[in-house]
């Protein structure tokens, strides 16, 4: 692709006026908007400032590089803006930035348009062409001298290619021969994949030509990965480089000396890296620990809450195609319900194939947490944890409700820390017995210590809780009908399928089975409808708070909680439960006891809006859900914090 219509003449911004980092965004963001290249400002700079929230973009020398990949972009285009007194863009090396590249690339941006943002990222550690770029007066100059460096560009890399097989060549008789030139491999990767991987990637092949070392680089971009490094580079390796701000596969290096820092330490301090990893200076990587040797020399510390929302969000990204697809499937099973009957094969398909996806939410949930903390051995006790949590408790204390998602959460903890325990007590292990930890060590005592963990602590506990709640809602008795309608409408909001959730259900159930009055189960099923729909309105109504997986997901959450299907809640309340769960209980036990205040009365043991018909006063029933909704919905949206980092 030609790079004039990346780098668009009328985009451009010779004279930058602002002073201060927030304002040259805005003014680059406004740029972009009268020139059509966004169609939403507000979500375009949430996204830049989400960014900037991770690393700084000011990469250094004068530059930075401020981008964003999404659906408010209508073409991929690269701003350049000039200042002339430079602004405090608090970049890497702490000097003012003089020359912008806000890059823009739309969701679904094609391959040709990833590998020009690439390239033009690429040539931007030329100082010869970042010299030009201060003195250039006109767009038409700035045009013309990407032209030029990316012609010599394309040139250079073509003479690359052809050096780098002979040199791969020369280094194989080399081995033949008992001699030995220094080889690195390195991975790059940045969490939005534009610009950071590939300017690191330029930088370490341009400063080990200089140093006369042979380097091969994998990128991890939005193109995927490119230059895979085989096995036999690793082994040919004296060292290996991981230059990225996002996970990357990391048990292939086992064995290898490694330096593990940010991208930006690509671009700026690639001859220390190239160093570190040809003299072996750096410590050796053992996949088995689970870390690298000494986490202090080759990775920025991470601090407690970042390293537990990073599990969290891995278990909620991976439960949250169940939660929808499996609610949907539900949902659909409910309408069906009412127009062709209980007994329908249709219905029993949809509702079977449904609630089937839904037994996985918490084991799902619970495994991959585990693996996010302890690796591929902790998929085995996170997911059994899990399963665990699921049930009724058949341990030492019986239970009839399960430990729900709060139970996952720490299944899923338990499993993985147990994992990285075992893999600390296991370290000096014999090599001769090293291959039977992955296939007969993790799996038996990670299942065992987890398993007992769940079933005489966990389990327990949430059991003990379970009977402590029955008791007191069968004490209470139906004489004050708004105060228990208050109750048991929060109760279903406090654990979404935990002993609270389970417990008022539970109880009204045996009322209606027992009395025929439906009064109770208005108010728990107004109340478990609440969670899904406040959710949905929050994601709706305070967009920039929530990243766009989070917002796709809330819109699944509008047909969830009409159908009375409180899971879809989970995922939220699973990463953010302080917000989430006390909006949520609030706007329920408003729900529940509005219920019945107004006497509502709704027969029917499951179905949410679907068994509208069903009820004594239809409309409202639909308001108790509308301001339970509303009020939650509301609460969330204006508490939730503005949203972060969180990739």
């Amino acid at each position: 692709m030609d790079l004039k219509q990346l780098l668009l003449k009328d985009a451009m911004i010779m004279d930058l006026k602002a002073t201060t980092k927030e304002d040259a965004i805005e003014e680059m963001v406004d740029k972009y908007y009268q020139v059509g290249v966004i169609d939403d400002k507000d979500l375009y700079k949430a996204d830049i400032l989400k960014r900037e929230a991770q690393t700084s973009t000011g990469i250094g020398d004068g530059i930075a590089m401020p981008h964003a990949r999404d659906k408010a972009v209508k073409r991929a285009t690269v701003l350049f803006a000039k200042s002339a007194k430079g602004i405090d863009y608090q970049s890497l090396d702490g000097q003012p930035a003089y020359l912008f590249f806000m890059i823009a690339a739309p969701d679904g941006a094609d391959n040709l348009h990833l590998q020009a943002l690439a390239a033009l990222s690429s040539l931007l550690i030329n100082p010869e062409l970042v010299k030009n770029l201060k003195a250039a007066k006109t767009a038409d100059e700035v045009q013309t001298l990407f032209d030029d460096a990316m012609q010599a560009k394309e040139a250079k890399d073509k003479a690359d290619e052809a050096k780098q097989k002979a040199k791969e060549a020369e280094a194989a008789k080399a081995d033949q021969n008992g001699e030995h030139k220094p080889y690195v491999v390195a991975v790059t990767a940045c969490p939005t994949g534009i610009a950071h991987t590939y300017m690191a990637e330029a930088a370490l092949k341009e400063q080990a030509e200089k140093m006369g070392i042979d380097i091969k680089v994998e990128t991890n971009g939005s193109e995927g990965v490119k230059h895979k490094l085989t096995a036999s580079e690793i082994n040919r390796a004296d060292g290996v480089i991981i230059a990225a701000d996002k996970k990357v596969d990391m048990p292939r290096f086992d064995g290898k000396h490694l330096v593990n820092r940010p991208v930006s330490d690509g671009i700026n301090k690639a001859e220390e890296l190239i160093n570190l990893a040809a003299e072996q200076k750096a410590p050796v990587f053992h996949a088995e620990g689970g870390a690298v040797a000494d986490e202090d020399d080759t990775e920025e510390k991470k601090s407690l809450w970042s390293r537990i929302y990073a599990d969290l969000m891995n278990g909620i990204s991976n439960m949250l195609p169940f939660v929808v697809g499996g609610g949907i499937l539900m949902a659909i099973s409910f309408l069906l319900e009412n127009s062709v009957g209980a007994h329908s094969q249709w219905f029993l398909f949809f509702n079977n194939v449904g609630n089937y996806a839904f037994s996985f939410l918490i084991p799902v949930l619970a495994a991959y947490i585990a693996v996010s903390i302890g690796d591929r051995p902790a998929l085995l006790p996170g997911f059994v944890g899990g399963y665990m949590a699921s049930q009724a408790t058949a341990s030492v204390v019986s239970s009839k409700s399960p430990a729900g998602f709060i139970g996952g959460l720490l299944a899923g903890f338990i499993a993985g820390w147990v994992i990285v325990l075992l893999k600390k007590w296991l370290k000096n292990l014999p090599q001769s017995l090293a291959g039977l930890k992955t296939i007969l060590i993790y799996p038996v005592l990670g299942l065992l210590l987890t398993g007992a963990i769940m079933y005489f602590i966990v389990d327990p506990v949430f059991a003990v809780v379970n009977a402590a709640i029955t008791h007191f809602l069968e004490s209470m008795g139906t004489g004050n009908a708004v105060i228990l309608g208050t109750l048991l409408g929060g109760m279903m909001s406090i654990d979404m399928g935990g002993p609270f959730n389970k417990a008022a259900y539970t109880f009204a159930i045996g009322t209606f089975t027992a009395t025929q009055d439906g009064a109770l189960m208005a108010a728990v099923m107004v109340g478990g409808m609440i969670p899904p729909l406040a959710i949905a309105i929050a994601t709706t109504f305070w967009k920039d708070k929530f990243t766009e997986q989070e917002r796709q997901a809330g819109l699944s959450n509008y047909i969830l909680g009409l159908s009375f299907i409180t899971e879809g809640a989970i995922p939220f309340a699973a990463g953010d439960p302080l917000h989430v769960i006390v909006s949520s209980v609030i706007g329920s036990a408003i729900g529940g006891g509005l219920t019945q205040l107004w006497s509502v009365n709704v027969p029917a043991p499951h179905g949410g809006i679907f068994v509208t018909p069903l009820a004594n006063k239809p409309l409202l029933y639909l308001l108790a859900v509308l301001i339970g909704s509303v009020i939650a919905g509301v609460i969330y949206g204006v508490w939730k914090p503005a949203k972060k980092q969180r990739n």
